[in-house]
């Protein structure tokens, strides 16, 4: 009983916690023969995607939406629209709580929507919250939010001091990486995000955070260091962004935090020259 026990333990851990079948199934049973039985709710599931797919590349998050006439398209153009009469985070994230085309919403414990100062002179983007930010719906915290705490003592800037989110609000079932369509579904607020606090700087932190954002193929290595102007639509000027190692990565691999370091310290001269 106790190795049954651990097993479903472990089950949850990884994010399988609930069930995909209205009855239990045995997998290791024979098959029925074709036609002997209703199709499963997985089966129902698959039909309706080969009826609907979904586009064939998703659309990046910072450009505005396209002009084409997609079904796709044409929701995120009037989420856009609706979105931009919300004219506070707290607004914001009020409409976030009712939102429900993302459905890693369904999965989740918390809805992760940022902490910081509203009008930080920093904007700190990562990829997904985790699994103790998904209890605490809080995002960076753990040992990777307290390492990037001191990444931001180094520069003197502390984590009050900044704003911090993600490129989505919940934590995919057992920290996979979020789906292309997934990343889309959360793109319009993440835009209105940035758009009212108007930051100086975006820190991507992580190469998932850094192409989504600035609509690139490379891979970090090629990206960080590097300034870029990032428009995310709805604000009166691009908003200079570098990308970085996420906190996550440099406690794997700590020889890289001489680079990581040197990133800082770009962020750090560019907050002390004029505004541009």
């Amino acid at each position: 009983m106790r190795a049954e026990q651990a097993a479903l333990e472990w089950l949850l851990e990884m994010g399988a916690d609930e069930a995909i079948d209205a009855q239990p199934r045995d997998w290791r049973a024979r098959p029925e023969p074709p036609g002997s039985q209703a199709p499963s709710a997985v089966d129902v599931s698959a039909a309706a995607r080969s009826a609907n797919p979904a586009p064939h590349s998703p659309r990046p998050i910072v450009p505005t939406p396209e002009s084409g006439p997609g079904p796709a398209n044409q929701i995120h153009r009037a989420l856009d629209d609706e979105l931009a009469g919300i004219t506070s985070l707290a607004g914001l994230a009020a409409r976030l709580d009712t939102y429900d085309g993302c459905s890693l919403k369904n999965t989740a414990m918390n809805t992760v929507f940022g902490a910081g100062a509203e009008d930080a002179r920093v904007m700190i983007i990562g990829e997904a919250p985790g699994e103790e930010e998904d209890r605490r719906g809080i995002p960076f915290i753990g040992p990777s939010g307290k390492l990037l705490e001191h990444m931001l003592a180094a520069i003197g800037l502390t984590r009050e001091q900044v704003y911090i989110t993600n490129t989505i609000y919940w934590r995919p079932p057992g920290n996979r990486t979020p789906t292309p369509q997934e990343v889309q579904a959360c793109a319009p607020f993440l835009r209105r995000q940035a758009a009212l606090i108007q930051p100086e700087v975006l820190l991507l932190v992580g190469g998932a955070a850094a192409k989504t954002v600035l609509n690139r193929k490379e891979g970090i290595m090629r990206l960080r260091g590097k300034w870029f102007d990032a428009d995310f639509g709805g604000g009166e000027r691009p908003i200079a962004a570098l990308a970085t190692f996420h906190p996550a990565y440099l406690l794997r691999s700590p020889a890289q935090k001489g680079e990581a370091w040197r990133d800082l310290l770009a962020v750090e001269k560019r907050l002390a020259g004029p505004p541009q």
